[in-house]
């Protein structure tokens, strides 16, 4: 223990720092009941990501909880908001194509309801002992969501990260 180790039970097992989270600022009038609902609608049925309910305040605050408690996406409404660029953008990883056509799919299916929807398609990226595969998204928030999958080629696969 050290004197910041705040723990008071038997030492638990150690794993490397990750990601956790996304934050961006938004308009109030995009995280009002009509905009939270437009959004959690989407990530939910592409992603399925959940609002974290507790945690909503109309047109201040909205967090979606990507799988785990540890991963989510924090909105908050600030002014002026986030701004990007076309590419800027987080990313995910899947563990195979198939995921990652599906995701894709319910994307598109979404776009074909809601122009709002704005789609860079699949594409490889061939470095030789790996091919990535990917696609970027976004619906209505700043950043888009680059969706990748790692093929490697026998023999050159990394260890499964924990």
């Amino acid at each position: 223990m050290t004197d910041t180790d705040t723990s008071t039970g038997p030492p638990s097992p150690r794993r490397q720092p990750r990601f956790n989270h996304v934050a961006m600022s938004m308009p109030a009038d995009a995280l009002d009941e009509t905009g939270r609902k437009e959004i959690v609608e989407f990530y939910r049925e592409v992603f399925g990501w959940e609002e974290l309910p507790t945690l909503t305040e109309d047109r201040h605050r909205l967090v979606l909880q990507a799988y785990t408690y540890e991963q989510f996406v924090f909105l908050i409404a600030d002014e002026p908001p986030m701004t990007c660029p076309g590419l800027d953008h987080f990313g995910m990883s899947v563990g195979t194509g198939r995921e990652l056509d599906e995701i894709l799919a319910r994307s598109k299916a979404f776009a074909a309801r809601d122009e709002r929807v704005e789609i860079i398609d699949r594409k490889v990226d061939d470095y030789g002992m790996l091919k990535l595969h990917s696609f970027y998204v976004r619906y209505l928030l700043p950043l888009m969501i680059e969706v990748q999958h790692f093929e490697w080629t026998e023999g050159h696969a990394p260890a499964a990260a924990d």
